[in-house]
């Protein structure tokens, strides 16, 4: 392995640094435990301001021989966020280092972690042909106790992202408290009737033993039956806790990705390839090593199970920009009315930037998508 691969991968270990400021926030305690928010909402936001953009692509032919370090950091994940969550329970439950309220803050923090790392991680590695990856990948998601999303996220969305048929594609003028309950309940019927379809197409029941649904609810229940074995109803209380922050975070990063973008429909239920411009970018340096490009949504549409240090970034005239990075944007989507004075003008440039023929947005979208306009 050259020297100069680890060298180049090892920003992207940024990650690894949050473990260490939720250990420290634990460890002080008291008003310190606003340290972790700060940390990855604000913090990693003032030092891109600094560092700026990154436009450069690495070659996309690299072979996998050759991102060893940058794959290894997604592959250890899974044990240090296991060891974090259940060890994180145990301290909870057996220091009088923490009191109160403290507690449950502290476990938000680890789901903040799961949240903001270990599910883009899963992510990456449920996109990859290797089935060890794959299997790592569902136990990142069912340490979140949201394994389904892997059906909904390879069999929804990528098909449909940018139509009324995906459910995590945010509507415009929707705000994430509309947008949140609506994912919840949309996306768990629509990840079951993909997979259902996919055995209907076997000539296999929805209840065959092929469906990972299965593996999705023996996984969540091992996990939950180990919190409880550490320590009984309050560890299950707090592994939960942990998994909520990490579906809000998941489902806020999926609101800001694809907001007000829509697909041009052909007619006849049919809608043009998925392009560049249906998805929001974002190139600050900082937070791609930290979401390990996830910022460069473009590209991962266009090759999916193209590893993240090859995804290759687009400009403003190809693909629409946020403002700021997919951090910050999501804070500010906990916002809504925030968030639509500073998206809704953005999302109007791109209408007439890549479909000036379409004059009336609001009967285009009202004859696709019954959520009103």
């Amino acid at each position: 392995m050259q020297k100069t691969d680890f060298r180049d991968a090892i920003p992207f270990w940024i990650s690894l640094t949050l473990v260490l400021v939720v250990i420290l926030s634990g460890y002080l305690g008291g008003w310190w435990m606003l340290l972790t928010p700060a940390y990855a909402f604000w913090g990693l936001a003032v030092i891109d301001q600094f560092v700026g953009l990154n436009l450069e692509d690495k070659n996309p032919d690299t072979p996998d021989d050759k991102l060893f370090w940058y794959r290894l950091i997604t592959i250890i994940w899974f044990p240090i966020q296991f060891v974090l969550i259940f060890g994180g329970i145990a301290f909870v439950s057996y220091s009088d280092h923490l009191q109160g309220s403290e507690k449950w803050w502290f476990m938000a923090c680890v789901g903040l972690i799961t949240g903001s790392t270990g599910i883009v991680y899963a992510h990456e590695l449920m996109h990859q042909k290797s089935k060890f990856e794959r299997h790592l990948g569902d136990g990142l998601m069912a340490l979140a106790l949201y394994g389904h999303f892997r059906s909904e996220h390879l069999l929804v969305h990528h098909r449909y992202v940018g139509t009324p048929k995906d459910a995590v594609t945010a509507r415009y003028n929707e705000g994430f408290h509309r947008f949140f309950p609506r994912v919840l309940r949309q996306s768990l019927r629509s990840a079951w009737d993909a997979e259902k379809a996919m055995l209907a197409r076997k000539n296999l029941t929805a209840l065959h033993l092929s469906n990972p649904f299965w593996k999705f609810a023996v996984l969540q229940s091992l996990f939950l039956l180990f919190a409880i074995v550490i320590a009984g109803w309050f560890g299950a209380a707090l592994f939960i806790v942990q998994a909520c922050i990490a579906i809000l975070l998941l489902e806020a990063t999926n609101y800001v990705e694809h907001y007000g973008l829509t697909r041009k429909h052909l007619g006849d239920g049919k809608y043009e390839h998925v392009l560049p411009h249906h998805s929001w970018n974002s190139a600050y340096k900082v937070t791609n090593y930290f979401l390990i490009n996830l910022q460069r949504h473009s590209d991962h549409h266009y090759k999916p199970s193209r590893r993240y240090p090859l995804l290759q970034n687009y400009l403003e005239n190809d693909a629409p920009q946020l403002p700021r990075a997919y951090a910050v944007m999501v804070a500010v989507a906990f916002c809504p009315p925030l968030w639509k004075k500073i998206m809704n003008p953005r999302v109007k440039a791109w209408r007439k930037q890549f479909y000036p023929d379409i004059d009336d947005w609001h009967a285009y979208n009202k004859a696709l998508n019954p959520l009103p306009k």
